[in-house]
């Protein structure tokens, strides 16, 4: 059963909010989490007549949550407390997305019984094969995901109470389950393939490489190599705060929406480039460089700020030291090129010479323009025959567990309330209305 932590502190902290006008002054509380800084709680400013104006919400915490804690000045992430140093390498995607619903990690009793359940849904319903025949063959596979994902409202949803603690952890488990199965059958869709059934005999990500590459013809036996690699990129994208597509999740799901749907609406918000797409542009960006040698001509359009060209998977809005995650990503990156012998390929020469020169270079440098984790997940993706097309469903396969802890922490919440954001309006004024043939153009 999920289990709600709360490591909140309320101390007697207040801002006092004063006006030029003379109008009488506002005291609004500060509050504490357990890092990061001091947020001001201004929920008393509506009975005030006030709002705050903060587009892209940058500056306005929209929740309290346990489960995700970056501080991108250090370069820190935490699951739950734990360093994503210390999961990444010891740890697995299963123990992880376990931790991150249930707030502790698995005792190995836990495990066994958190990994049996996801084995057991990972099957989709039967006709649910007729919502993927629906598409076009060319439908890009985040599409198919999106509308299929969605479309298990339709199939799981006799008896499903939001609110009831246990039929949120059996849809978190479906949801674990089965969106691998529904990625792969994307792909084998889009390629005019059979669809492959799982396999509960495999690992999670073997499962998944197996669902994708295998075909009736012959048997396929997983990399462990690759699984491996896999796996740990999973564990890397699990959860990342209040990002955009988690927001998506949660603003759907506060107004009670069927959880499947509230997971579509995360997956349609991270297929946006300026999401889970920034490790397709990697890839884009390297075949338009094509050769090693034209690496300095686009070295020198990437530091010239009249040049709209931008360098791909380089620094981070978040991180503005080097991403955690990439460190880590960067030596899987290399185990994965020498288990496939593939460091001679033409643009992995090209990959890995940029990186040399971000990591070397004193504008990149002085910038904090590191390789980021999209640059290396791109790379990895590729060496694995994983086409572009796929990178993003990859990307939500990983962050479904992130998101369905989140939605269930929310519901959870005894404070918890409808997504209602305000706005500032700019339009026009109170006018009359004029008939159409007294109208003047």
């Amino acid at each position: 059963m999920f289990r709600q932590q709360h490591f909140w502190n309320h101390d007697e902290k207040t801002v006092t909010l004063t006006f030029s006008d003379g109008s009488p002054s506002i005291e609004l509380p500060i509050e504490q989490g357990t890092y990061g800084k001091p947020v001001i709680d201004i929920r008393a400013l509506g009975a005030h007549g006030y709002f705050t104006h903060d587009p892209g919400f940058t500056a306005t915490s929209s929740c309290t949550s346990a489960i995700t804690y970056i501080d991108g000045d250090e370069g820190l992430l935490y699951y739950r407390g734990y360093p994503i140093e210390e999961l990444a390498y010891k740890s697995d995607y299963m123990e992880v997305s376990y931790l991150l619903l249930h707030g502790e990690l698995p005792t190995a009793e836990q495990k066994m019984a958190f990994e049996q359940s996801i084995r057991h849904h990972t099957l989709l319903h039967d006709q649910m094969e007729n919502v993927f025949r629906g598409f076009r063959r060319s439908a890009h596979p985040m599409a198919v995901m999106i509308g299929v994902t969605g479309a298990m409202s339709a199939f799981y949803h006799s008896g499903l109470d939001n609110f009831n603690p246990a039929h949120r952890e059996i849809v978190a488990h479906r949801l674990i389950a089965k969106v691998p199965t529904v990625a792969a059958w994307a792909y084998k869709f889009n390629e005019g393939q059979p669809f492959v059934y799982p396999q509960n005999r495999l690992s999670y990500a073997e499962n998944f490489m197996h669902m994708m590459f295998s075909s009736p013809c012959e048997e396929y036996v997983p990399n462990p190599v690759l699984a491996r690699a896999l796996d740990r990129i999973f564990v890397l994208h699990a959860d990342h705060e209040q990002n955009a597509s988690t927001s998506t999740v949660r603003l759907a799901g506060s107004s009670g929406a069927n959880p499947y749907a509230c997971i579509a609406s995360g997956m349609a918000s991270l297929w946006g480039p300026l999401h889970g797409g920034a490790n397709e542009a990697v890839l884009r960006m390297l075949e338009e460089m094509d050769d090693v040698s034209k690496i300095p001509e686009f070295i020198k359009r990437a530091k010239d700020k009249s040049d709209p060209f931008r360098l791909m998977g380089f620094g981070h809005r978040i991180y503005k030291n080097m991403d955690p995650r990439a460190a880590i990503i960067r030596q899987t990156c290399y185990e994965v090129l020498d288990e496939l012998d593939l460091r001679d390929d033409p643009q992995f020469k090209i990959a890995l010479e940029l990186e040399r020169i971000a990591l070397e270079d004193e504008y990149f440098i002085a910038k904090k323009l590191y390789p980021n984790v999209d640059f290396y997940s791109g790379i990895i993706f590729r060496a694995m025959g994983i086409p572009t097309s796929m990178f993003t469903a990859l990307f939500a396969m990983a962050r479904t567990a992130g998101w369905v802890a989140q939605w269930h922490e929310m519901l959870s919440d005894p404070a918890h309330k409808i997504g209602r954001p305000r706005q500032l309006y700019i339009g026009a004024a109170r006018r009359e209305f004029v008939p159409i043939g007294q109208r003047k153009a």
